[in-house]
């Protein structure tokens, strides 16, 4: 079961973000975690023509021509100093995906997610997807918790104008 929030939970969704939404749903047999033991690139590559189809140019693998590249810092001349790499990126550059699977919790890759996502030029919107079920515990709850208490406390201001989270 694909479930999600978006954070701030004082906003709803965007249709940009309802369209990313619906591309988990559509292929939710083949990646739930409740069913499925994918890594994150497997998953990636189920999602990838359906991501296409909304706009996004998604990785097709790990060598550097692979990757999507979004920039962090600026030089001479313009020329990009520093870039994180991305799942997937929205054509206009504000929406940046991320698929993690079993890494997100337990080595807190969601928080790398975060703070590259909050790096990225342009970049106002993170979509974060993690696994319901991983070993014994659920990533997606742990996730929820934490993003819930960061916007919550107040006490931390992120770039983003938001987070959207799913579980598949």
């Amino acid at each position: 079961m694909i479930q999600y929030q978006f954070f701030p939970r004082s906003r709803g969704l965007t249709d940009e973000m309802r369209q990313i939404v619906d591309c988990f749903n559509v292929v939710n047999d083949r990646i739930s975690s409740e069913t499925n033991d994918l890594v994150s690139n497997d998953v990636l590559a189920v999602l990838r023509p359906y991501f296409e189809q909304i706009g996004f140019v998604v990785e097709t693998g790990k060598s550097k021509e692979e990757k999507i590249d979004v920039p962090v810092l600026f030089g001479v001349d313009n020329k990009v100093d520093k870039s994180f790499y991305a799942d997937a990126l929205s054509q206009d550059g504000r929406i940046v995906i991320e698929v993690e699977a079993g890494q997100a919790t337990e080595n807190h890759r969601f928080l790398k997610d975060i703070f590259e996502a909050s790096m990225m030029f342009d970049v106002e919107y993170l979509v974060l997807a993690v696994r319901n079920k991983y070993r014994s515990h659920n990533d997606f709850d742990r996730v929820f918790t934490f993003l819930e208490t960061l916007y919550i406390s107040n006490r931390l201001h992120l770039p983003l104008k938001g987070i959207l989270l799913i579980g598949y």
